[in-house]
């Protein structure tokens, strides 16, 4: 009993003796920086304007999160393939960068809530002919390496085992090869699709058999009380209006997608 007792005393005084460990969110506090890895060439959700300044869903959604913490908001432009790395370097705090919340990618990061949620098209070149997305079989696709699109289109081309599917490393080299005739057939989000008009002769055919892609915020994967805030950020985001006015602002009229699943619990 005495052995018990010292023992459960000194763990005590050892556990008193060891400094506090201060978490990602305290550092963003401290440091009056939220520095935000943000994907700016994949309209409505990042871009630039004619000032070269970023604008965007994605840009507003971490100018909003800074608000919230009381802090200021430094946009870090990434290309999707760079937004893992840029956060496991410490070159950013959280990617608010339209990241699909795979279970391949949750065993190196942390991920929110979601915060939007994106259905898919199948854009064409024009002299294509195709008018379903099955007619992509046979043919020379390509997107954005690494992405939702990219992983379900390289494993339909496996599947049919014909054609040939190319990797790019942004969303406007996708959709200039496709206007140039390097492609014939890429499968994007509506909303980037239908932001297109930039790049001619190119058309929307088909919405792509996709379940919606759910994107979430992301930050180092033991950064629980970051997580936990973004959490409870994205809810009071939906629960105030604001996820709505921001659809309304970037994407157009209508309903935001439903970020819940039903059936399942977040």
């Amino acid at each position: 009993m005495k052995t018990s007792v010292f023992a459960a005393g000194l763990l005590a005084v050892t556990a008193m003796a060891l400094p506090a460990q201060a978490d990602k969110l305290d550092d963003i506090i401290a440091s009056g920086t939220l520095r935000c890895a943000v994907v700016l060439d994949f309209p409505p959700m990042g871009s630039r304007d004619a000032s070269n300044n970023p604008i965007g869903f994605d840009v507003d959604y971490c100018n909003d999160l800074a608000a919230a913490l009381g802090v200021t908001a430094e946009i870090v432009e990434t290309t999707f393939p760079e937004r893992i790395p840029a956060l496991m370097s410490g070159r950013v705090d959280v990617a608010v960068a339209s990241t699909s919340d795979t279970l391949e990618r949750a065993k190196t990061v942390g991920f929110s809530i979601p915060y939007y949620a994106f259905e898919n098209a199948v854009v064409a070149r024009e002299g294509v002919e195709m008018a379903t997305w099955e007619d992509m079989k046979g043919k020379v696709v390509g997107a954005t390496a690494g992405t939702y699109e990219a992983i379900w289109l390289e494993g339909k081309v496996k599947e049919w085992g014909e054609g040939e599917f190319r990797p790019y490393q942004t969303q406007a080299d996708v959709f200039l090869a496709l206007s140039q005739g390097q492609l014939d057939a890429t499968v994007a989000t509506v909303e980037v699709s239908e932001a297109s008009g930039n790049f001619p002769g190119i058309k929307i055919v088909d919405k792509a058999p996709m379940v919606p892609d759910y994107v979430a915020l992301i930050t180092l994967r033991e950064e629980y009380g970051l997580i936990n805030y973004m959490n409870l950020f994205i809810n009071q985001q939906v629960r105030t209006g604001r996820y709505a006015e921001l659809y309304k602002k970037w994407v157009g009229e209508g309903e935001p997608a439903n970020l819940t699943i039903q059936g399942v619990y977040r």
